[in-house]
Protein backbone atom coordinates (compact mmCIF):
# COMPACT_ATOMS: atom_id res chain seq x y z
CA UNK A 1 0.00 0.00 0.00
CA UNK A 2 1.14 3.75 -0.46
CA UNK A 3 2.03 5.57 2.35
CA UNK A 4 2.18 9.76 2.42
CA UNK A 5 5.40 8.99 4.74
CA UNK A 6 7.35 7.83 2.15
CA UNK A 7 7.87 11.09 1.12
CA UNK A 8 9.43 12.37 4.28
CA UNK A 9 11.63 9.21 3.59
CA UNK A 10 12.48 10.42 0.52
CA UNK A 11 13.24 13.73 1.81
CA UNK A 12 15.47 11.79 4.43
CA UNK A 13 17.55 9.90 1.76
CA UNK A 14 18.74 12.89 -0.45
CA UNK A 15 19.36 14.91 3.14
CA UNK A 16 23.28 15.59 3.23
CA UNK A 17 22.87 15.73 7.14
CA UNK A 18 20.77 12.54 7.64
CA UNK A 19 21.10 10.81 10.77
CA UNK A 20 20.46 6.84 11.03
CA UNK A 21 16.50 6.91 10.68
CA UNK A 22 14.03 5.56 14.15
CA UNK A 23 10.69 4.82 12.49
CA UNK A 24 8.06 4.69 15.99
CA UNK A 25 4.88 3.31 15.19
CA UNK A 26 2.05 0.99 17.16
CA UNK A 27 2.08 -2.98 16.37
CA UNK A 28 0.93 -3.73 12.98
CA UNK A 29 0.91 0.04 11.64
CA UNK A 30 2.74 -1.15 8.47
CA UNK A 31 6.21 0.01 9.72
CA UNK A 32 8.29 -2.75 8.45
CA UNK A 33 6.70 -3.22 4.90
CA UNK A 34 7.19 0.69 4.36
CA UNK A 35 10.90 0.72 4.78
CA UNK A 36 11.01 -2.76 2.82
CA UNK A 37 9.01 -0.96 -0.14
CA UNK A 38 11.91 2.06 0.67
CA UNK A 39 15.04 0.46 0.22
CA UNK A 40 13.68 -1.81 -2.77
CA UNK A 41 12.68 1.31 -4.68
CA UNK A 42 15.62 3.41 -4.14
CA UNK A 43 18.59 1.89 -3.34
CA UNK A 44 20.74 -0.94 -4.83
CA UNK A 45 20.52 -4.03 -1.90
CA UNK A 46 18.49 -4.05 1.32
CA UNK A 47 19.78 -5.61 4.35
CA UNK A 48 17.04 -7.11 6.72
CA UNK A 49 17.78 -7.68 10.19
CA UNK A 50 14.80 -8.49 12.89
CA UNK A 51 15.62 -8.50 16.19
CA UNK A 52 12.56 -10.34 17.52
CA UNK A 53 12.41 -13.05 15.49
CA UNK A 54 16.51 -13.44 15.24
CA UNK A 55 17.58 -13.15 19.02
CA UNK A 56 20.90 -14.48 17.84
CA UNK A 57 21.86 -11.12 16.22
CA UNK A 58 21.99 -9.40 19.87
CA UNK A 59 25.37 -11.21 20.53
CA UNK A 60 26.77 -8.94 17.75
CA UNK A 61 25.86 -5.58 19.81
CA UNK A 62 27.19 -7.23 23.06
CA UNK A 63 29.93 -6.09 24.06
CA UNK A 64 31.65 -3.67 21.05
CA UNK A 65 29.38 -0.90 19.17
CA UNK A 66 32.07 0.17 16.89
CA UNK A 67 30.51 0.38 14.00
CA UNK A 68 32.57 -1.12 11.19
CA UNK A 69 32.91 -3.87 14.30
CA UNK A 70 29.52 -4.30 13.52
CA UNK A 71 29.14 -4.39 9.85
CA UNK A 72 31.54 -6.96 9.52
CA UNK A 73 29.99 -9.49 11.58
CA UNK A 74 26.58 -8.84 10.05
CA UNK A 75 28.26 -9.34 6.43
CA UNK A 76 29.77 -12.49 8.10
CA UNK A 77 26.17 -13.51 9.38
CA UNK A 78 24.71 -12.72 6.06
CA UNK A 79 27.43 -14.24 3.91
CA UNK A 80 27.16 -10.88 1.76
CA UNK A 81 28.79 -8.10 1.79
CA UNK A 82 27.29 -4.32 2.34
CA UNK A 83 27.88 -1.64 0.31
CA UNK A 84 27.69 1.31 3.18
CA UNK A 85 27.37 4.15 0.48
CA UNK A 86 24.69 2.29 -1.60
CA UNK A 87 23.20 -0.13 0.03
CA UNK A 88 19.69 0.53 2.92
CA UNK A 89 20.66 -1.39 6.47
CA UNK A 90 17.08 -2.05 8.19
CA UNK A 91 16.90 -3.24 12.11
CA UNK A 92 13.38 -4.34 12.33
CA UNK A 93 12.03 -4.73 16.37
CA UNK A 94 14.81 -2.57 17.37
CA UNK A 95 13.19 -2.33 21.03
CA UNK A 96 13.70 -6.14 21.39
CA UNK A 97 17.80 -5.42 21.49
CA UNK A 98 18.25 -1.75 23.00
CA UNK A 99 22.60 -1.80 22.47
CA UNK A 100 21.36 -1.99 18.82
CA UNK A 101 19.17 1.53 19.44
CA UNK A 102 22.19 2.78 21.43
CA UNK A 103 24.58 1.90 18.36
CA UNK A 104 23.06 4.15 16.52
CA UNK A 105 24.76 7.24 18.33
CA UNK A 106 27.68 5.66 17.36
CA UNK A 107 26.52 5.15 13.16
CA UNK A 108 25.73 8.60 13.20
CA UNK A 109 29.08 9.56 13.95
CA UNK A 110 31.33 7.52 12.52
CA UNK A 111 29.81 6.20 9.49
CA UNK A 112 26.91 9.21 8.07
CA UNK A 113 27.34 7.83 4.55
CA UNK A 114 25.80 4.77 5.68
CA UNK A 115 21.98 4.01 5.10
CA UNK A 116 20.69 2.92 8.51
CA UNK A 117 16.83 2.99 9.23
CA UNK A 118 15.62 1.07 12.36
CA UNK A 119 11.60 0.52 13.34
CA UNK A 120 10.63 -0.55 16.56
CA UNK A 121 7.70 0.06 19.07
CA UNK A 122 8.19 1.87 22.38
CA UNK A 123 7.36 -1.51 24.36
CA UNK A 124 9.98 -2.36 26.26
CA UNK A 125 11.74 0.91 25.95
CA UNK A 126 10.43 3.03 28.26
CA UNK A 127 11.23 0.96 31.33
CA UNK A 128 14.64 0.03 30.21
CA UNK A 129 17.99 1.19 31.89
CA UNK A 130 19.79 1.88 28.59
CA UNK A 131 20.51 5.46 26.94
CA UNK A 132 18.60 6.47 23.51
CA UNK A 133 20.65 8.10 21.08
CA UNK A 134 19.04 11.52 21.50
CA UNK A 135 19.96 14.25 19.17
CA UNK A 136 21.91 11.28 17.10
CA UNK A 137 18.75 9.84 15.12
CA UNK A 138 15.90 11.75 12.89
CA UNK A 139 12.45 10.27 14.11
CA UNK A 140 9.56 9.46 12.19
CA UNK A 141 6.18 8.61 13.29
CA UNK A 142 4.02 5.80 11.34
CA UNK A 143 0.30 5.89 11.91
CA UNK A 144 -2.49 3.89 10.50
CA UNK A 145 -3.76 4.85 7.19
CA UNK A 146 -5.52 8.24 6.88
CA UNK A 147 -8.65 8.34 5.33
CA UNK A 148 -7.26 9.34 1.88
CA UNK A 149 -4.39 6.38 2.91
CA UNK A 150 -7.13 3.91 3.01
CA UNK A 151 -8.77 5.45 -0.91
CA UNK A 152 -5.43 4.94 -1.98
CA UNK A 153 -5.36 1.59 -1.36
CA UNK A 154 -9.31 1.00 -2.30
CA UNK A 155 -8.09 2.65 -6.00
CA UNK A 156 -10.45 5.37 -5.54
CA UNK A 157 -8.45 7.48 -7.28
CA UNK A 158 -10.82 9.80 -9.21
CA UNK A 159 -11.94 11.18 -5.69
CA UNK A 160 -8.21 11.62 -4.32
CA UNK A 161 -7.93 13.24 -7.77
CA UNK A 162 -10.68 15.62 -6.43
CA UNK A 163 -9.24 15.96 -2.59
CA UNK A 164 -5.94 16.89 -3.61
CA UNK A 165 -7.04 19.86 -5.86
CA UNK A 166 -9.16 20.84 -3.02
CA UNK A 167 -8.69 24.39 -1.70
CA UNK A 168 -10.88 26.85 0.86
CA UNK A 169 -12.72 28.64 -2.51
CA UNK A 170 -13.57 25.02 -4.05
CA UNK A 171 -17.00 23.26 -4.28
CA UNK A 172 -17.62 19.37 -3.93
CA UNK A 173 -20.15 18.09 -6.31
CA UNK A 174 -23.10 16.44 -4.11
CA UNK A 175 -22.46 13.22 -6.54
CA UNK A 176 -18.84 13.17 -4.60
CA UNK A 177 -19.78 14.44 -1.46
CA UNK A 178 -21.62 11.63 -1.04
CA UNK A 179 -19.70 8.79 -2.37
CA UNK A 180 -16.82 10.06 0.04
CA UNK A 181 -19.31 9.86 3.13
CA UNK A 182 -19.91 6.08 2.49
CA UNK A 183 -16.37 5.29 1.80
CA UNK A 184 -16.25 7.48 5.48
CA UNK A 185 -18.30 5.00 7.16
CA UNK A 186 -16.52 2.13 5.47
CA UNK A 187 -13.22 3.59 6.59
CA UNK A 188 -15.10 3.52 10.24
CA UNK A 189 -15.16 -0.19 9.78
CA UNK A 190 -12.28 -1.13 8.51
CA UNK A 191 -9.85 1.41 10.21
CA UNK A 192 -6.48 2.15 8.89
CA UNK A 193 -4.53 -0.98 9.91
CA UNK A 194 -2.96 -2.37 6.53
CA UNK A 195 -3.83 -6.06 7.76
CA UNK A 196 -6.87 -5.41 8.10
CA UNK A 197 -7.05 -3.22 5.06
CA UNK A 198 -5.77 -5.78 3.01
CA UNK A 199 -8.37 -8.99 4.59
CA UNK A 200 -11.01 -6.31 3.74
CA UNK A 201 -9.68 -5.86 -0.13
CA UNK A 202 -9.47 -9.88 -0.76
CA UNK A 203 -13.37 -10.29 -0.04
CA UNK A 204 -14.76 -6.87 -1.31
CA UNK A 205 -16.36 -8.61 -4.13
CA UNK A 206 -18.82 -10.21 -1.06
CA UNK A 207 -19.45 -7.06 1.31
CA UNK A 208 -20.63 -9.46 4.01
CA UNK A 209 -18.07 -11.97 4.56
CA UNK A 210 -15.52 -8.84 3.95
CA UNK A 211 -16.75 -7.11 6.62
CA UNK A 212 -17.06 -10.31 8.74
CA UNK A 213 -13.29 -11.23 7.87
CA UNK A 214 -12.42 -7.36 9.02
CA UNK A 215 -13.93 -8.08 12.68
CA UNK A 216 -12.44 -11.35 12.65
CA UNK A 217 -8.78 -9.58 11.84
CA UNK A 218 -9.72 -6.91 14.46
CA UNK A 219 -10.21 -9.31 17.46
CA UNK A 220 -7.01 -11.22 16.19
CA UNK A 221 -5.01 -7.93 16.17
CA UNK A 222 -7.08 -7.03 19.81
CA UNK A 223 -5.79 -10.37 21.33
CA UNK A 224 -2.27 -9.72 19.87
CA UNK A 225 -1.56 -6.39 21.45
CA UNK A 226 -2.90 -7.66 24.65
CA UNK A 227 -0.22 -10.05 24.71
CA UNK A 228 2.53 -7.29 24.33
CA UNK A 229 1.24 -6.24 26.94
CA UNK A 230 2.18 -8.65 29.29
CA UNK A 231 5.30 -9.42 27.24
CA UNK A 232 6.45 -5.69 28.22
CA UNK A 233 4.68 -5.23 31.18
CA UNK A 234 5.12 -7.99 33.62
CA UNK A 235 1.41 -9.86 34.89
CA UNK A 236 0.16 -7.53 37.14
CA UNK A 237 0.85 -4.21 35.31
CA UNK A 238 -0.23 -5.73 32.10
CA UNK A 239 -3.73 -6.55 34.02
CA UNK A 240 -3.92 -2.67 34.56
CA UNK A 241 -2.82 -1.66 31.45
CA UNK A 242 -5.54 -3.71 29.79
CA UNK A 243 -8.57 -2.58 32.22
CA UNK A 244 -7.10 1.08 31.22
CA UNK A 245 -7.49 0.02 27.72
CA UNK A 246 -10.89 -1.25 27.57
CA UNK A 247 -11.86 1.83 29.20
CA UNK A 248 -11.62 4.03 26.85
CA UNK A 249 -14.55 2.49 24.15
CA UNK A 250 -16.28 1.91 26.94
CA UNK A 251 -15.68 5.79 28.43
CA UNK A 252 -16.73 6.90 25.22
CA UNK A 253 -19.54 4.88 24.61
CA UNK A 254 -21.47 6.49 28.14
CA UNK A 255 -21.30 9.87 26.46
CA UNK A 256 -25.15 11.59 26.92
CA UNK A 257 -25.01 13.65 24.26
CA UNK A 258 -22.43 12.33 21.63
CA UNK A 259 -19.30 14.04 22.79
CA UNK A 260 -16.41 12.01 24.21
CA UNK A 261 -15.84 12.93 28.37
CA UNK A 262 -13.09 13.43 30.55
CA UNK A 263 -11.72 10.07 31.01
CA UNK A 264 -12.81 9.45 34.75
CA UNK A 265 -10.36 7.02 36.67
CA UNK A 266 -13.04 5.91 39.57
CA UNK A 267 -14.00 1.79 38.42
CA UNK A 268 -11.25 1.55 36.08
CA UNK A 269 -9.15 -0.78 38.06
CA UNK A 270 -10.20 -1.57 41.28
CA UNK A 271 -8.87 -0.33 44.33
CA UNK A 272 -7.24 2.93 42.30
CA UNK A 273 -9.33 5.75 41.78
CA UNK A 274 -6.19 8.49 41.62
CA UNK A 275 -4.74 10.12 38.60
CA UNK A 276 -0.96 9.73 40.08
CA UNK A 277 -1.70 5.66 40.28
CA UNK A 278 -3.25 5.64 36.77
CA UNK A 279 -0.69 7.63 35.20
CA UNK A 280 1.60 4.32 34.23
CA UNK A 281 -0.85 2.24 32.34
CA UNK A 282 -2.31 5.66 30.64
CA UNK A 283 1.90 6.81 29.86
CA UNK A 284 2.36 3.11 28.62
CA UNK A 285 -0.67 3.05 26.41
CA UNK A 286 0.16 6.18 24.69
CA UNK A 287 4.00 5.34 24.45
CA UNK A 288 3.15 2.24 22.39
CA UNK A 289 1.09 4.17 20.23
CA UNK A 290 -2.41 2.46 21.87
CA UNK A 291 -4.33 5.34 22.78
CA UNK A 292 -4.55 9.23 21.68
CA UNK A 293 -4.16 11.52 24.65
CA UNK A 294 -5.71 15.15 24.70
CA UNK A 295 -4.99 17.60 27.36
CA UNK A 296 -8.09 19.71 28.09
CA UNK A 297 -7.49 22.80 28.15
CA UNK A 298 -9.44 26.12 30.26
CA UNK A 299 -8.49 28.71 28.01
CA UNK A 300 -7.80 29.41 24.73
CA UNK A 301 -4.75 31.19 24.66
CA UNK A 302 -1.06 30.46 24.07
CA UNK A 303 0.62 28.23 24.92
CA UNK A 304 -2.05 25.91 25.59
CA UNK A 305 -0.18 23.50 27.33
CA UNK A 306 -0.06 26.42 30.77
CA UNK A 307 -3.70 25.85 30.92
CA UNK A 308 -3.99 22.24 31.52
CA UNK A 309 -3.95 19.98 34.67
CA UNK A 310 -2.49 16.74 34.32
CA UNK A 311 -5.56 14.51 35.63
CA UNK A 312 -8.00 16.11 32.82
CA UNK A 313 -7.58 14.88 29.59
CA UNK A 314 -9.36 12.74 27.24
CA UNK A 315 -9.00 9.17 25.24
CA UNK A 316 -9.43 8.17 22.28
CA UNK A 317 -8.53 4.70 20.21
CA UNK A 318 -5.61 4.81 18.27
CA UNK A 319 -7.80 3.30 15.16
CA UNK A 320 -11.35 3.79 14.41
CA UNK A 321 -11.55 -0.01 12.91
CA UNK A 322 -10.13 -1.31 16.77
CA UNK A 323 -12.33 0.55 18.66
CA UNK A 324 -15.43 -0.74 16.36
CA UNK A 325 -14.47 -4.16 17.00
CA UNK A 326 -13.77 -3.58 20.98
CA UNK A 327 -16.98 -1.67 21.32
CA UNK A 328 -18.70 -4.31 19.94
CA UNK A 329 -20.55 -2.39 17.26
CA UNK A 330 -21.65 -4.58 14.59
CA UNK A 331 -20.45 -3.39 10.85
CA UNK A 332 -24.08 -3.37 9.32
CA UNK A 333 -25.32 -0.44 12.18
CA UNK A 334 -22.31 2.00 11.19
CA UNK A 335 -22.53 1.07 7.59
CA UNK A 336 -26.14 2.23 8.15
CA UNK A 337 -25.41 5.00 10.44
CA UNK A 338 -28.23 4.02 13.02
CA UNK A 339 -25.94 3.82 16.46
CA UNK A 340 -27.56 6.49 18.55
CA UNK A 341 -25.00 8.82 20.24
CA UNK A 342 -22.33 6.34 19.38
CA UNK A 343 -21.66 7.97 16.16
CA UNK A 344 -20.30 11.57 18.32
CA UNK A 345 -17.62 10.01 19.45
CA UNK A 346 -16.81 7.96 16.44
CA UNK A 347 -16.95 10.80 14.45
CA UNK A 348 -14.25 12.78 17.02
CA UNK A 349 -12.53 9.39 17.44
CA UNK A 350 -11.70 9.86 13.62
CA UNK A 351 -11.01 13.75 13.66
CA UNK A 352 -8.55 13.19 16.44
CA UNK A 353 -6.87 10.06 14.46
CA UNK A 354 -6.56 12.41 10.94
CA UNK A 355 -5.32 15.32 13.12
CA UNK A 356 -2.46 12.87 14.61
CA UNK A 357 -1.79 11.60 11.31
CA UNK A 358 -1.27 14.59 9.39
CA UNK A 359 1.06 16.38 11.72
CA UNK A 360 2.76 16.08 15.23
CA UNK A 361 1.25 19.03 16.59
CA UNK A 362 -0.13 18.78 20.34
CA UNK A 363 -3.59 18.15 20.17
CA UNK A 364 -6.49 19.88 22.66
CA UNK A 365 -9.48 20.17 23.69
CA UNK A 366 -11.30 23.24 25.12
CA UNK A 367 -14.13 23.52 27.81
CA UNK A 368 -15.45 26.20 30.32
CA UNK A 369 -18.38 25.18 33.06
CA UNK A 370 -21.27 24.20 30.72
CA UNK A 371 -19.19 24.73 27.18
CA UNK A 372 -17.14 22.08 25.34
CA UNK A 373 -15.67 22.18 21.70
CA UNK A 374 -14.18 18.95 20.72
CA UNK A 375 -10.78 20.11 19.25
CA UNK A 376 -8.50 23.54 18.90
CA UNK A 377 -5.73 23.81 17.30
CA UNK A 378 -2.83 26.96 16.57
CA UNK A 379 -3.40 27.57 13.32
CA UNK A 380 -0.81 31.01 11.86
CA UNK A 381 -0.23 31.76 16.09
CA UNK A 382 -3.80 31.63 16.64
CA UNK A 383 -6.38 29.41 18.35
CA UNK A 384 -9.05 27.89 15.93
CA UNK A 385 -11.98 25.66 17.78
CA UNK A 386 -13.31 23.07 15.79
CA UNK A 387 -16.34 21.37 16.73
CA UNK A 388 -17.69 17.84 15.83
CA UNK A 389 -20.97 16.52 14.50
CA UNK A 390 -21.53 13.15 13.44
CA UNK A 391 -24.74 14.30 11.19
CA UNK A 392 -26.15 16.82 9.55
CA UNK A 393 -27.67 18.58 12.34
CA UNK A 394 -24.97 21.58 13.14
CA UNK A 395 -26.43 23.47 15.93
CA UNK A 396 -22.86 24.55 18.22
CA UNK A 397 -23.76 26.89 21.03
CA UNK A 398 -20.01 25.97 22.49
CA UNK A 399 -18.61 27.19 19.98
CA UNK A 400 -20.30 30.01 19.55
CA UNK A 401 -19.30 31.25 23.22
CA UNK A 402 -16.14 30.43 22.56
CA UNK A 403 -16.24 32.75 19.46
CA UNK A 404 -17.76 35.73 22.05
CA UNK A 405 -14.94 35.07 24.12
CA UNK A 406 -12.27 34.80 22.34
CA UNK A 407 -13.10 35.78 18.63
CA UNK A 408 -11.12 33.69 16.85
CA UNK A 409 -10.61 34.52 12.92
CA UNK A 410 -12.53 31.82 12.13
CA UNK A 411 -14.36 28.62 13.76
CA UNK A 412 -14.70 25.18 11.93
CA UNK A 413 -17.71 22.42 11.89
CA UNK A 414 -16.81 19.10 11.04
CA UNK A 415 -19.62 17.41 10.31
CA UNK A 416 -21.94 14.89 7.25
CA UNK A 417 -22.28 18.17 5.35
CA UNK A 418 -20.78 19.30 2.51
CA UNK A 419 -17.67 21.92 2.52
CA UNK A 420 -18.51 25.40 2.92
CA UNK A 421 -16.83 28.55 3.78
CA UNK A 422 -18.53 31.63 5.23
CA UNK A 423 -16.02 34.59 5.12
CA UNK A 424 -18.06 36.65 6.08
CA UNK A 425 -20.26 34.90 8.95
CA UNK A 426 -15.97 33.55 9.83
CA UNK A 427 -17.52 30.03 9.61
CA UNK A 428 -15.79 27.03 8.17
CA UNK A 429 -18.09 24.08 7.22
CA UNK A 430 -16.09 20.74 6.60
CA UNK A 431 -16.98 17.18 5.96
CA UNK A 432 -15.75 14.77 8.45
CA UNK A 433 -13.74 13.48 5.56
CA UNK A 434 -12.08 16.20 4.97
CA UNK A 435 -10.16 16.19 8.53
CA UNK A 436 -7.30 15.31 7.51
CA UNK A 437 -7.10 18.76 4.78
CA UNK A 438 -7.49 20.99 7.69
CA UNK A 439 -6.81 23.97 7.33
CA UNK A 440 -7.36 24.54 3.54
CA UNK A 441 -5.28 27.08 2.26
Amino acid sequence: MERYILKEMLAWRSSPHRKPLLLWGARQVGKTYILQKFGRQFFDKVHYFNFERTPELHSIFAHNLEPNTIITQLEFYLGLPIDRERDLIIFDEIQECPNALTSLKYFCEDMPKLALCAAGSLLGLQFSSHSFPVGKVDILHLHPLCFEEFLLGLGDNKSLDILHQLSHNSFIPEIVHKHLWEKLKLYFIVGGLPEVITTYLQYQTHLLVALEKVRKKQEELITAYTADMAKHAGKVNAMHIDRVWRAVPEQLALAQDGSAQKFKFKGVIPGINRYDRMAGPIDWLQSAGLIIKIPIANAAQLPLAAYTKENAFKLYMFDVGILGAMSYLSPKAILDYHYGTYKGYFAENFVAQEFRSKDAQPLYCWQARQSEVEFVRVVDDVVIPIEVKSGHVTQAKSIKIFQEKYQAPYRVIMSANNLRIDHQHKLHRYPLYLAYKFPLL
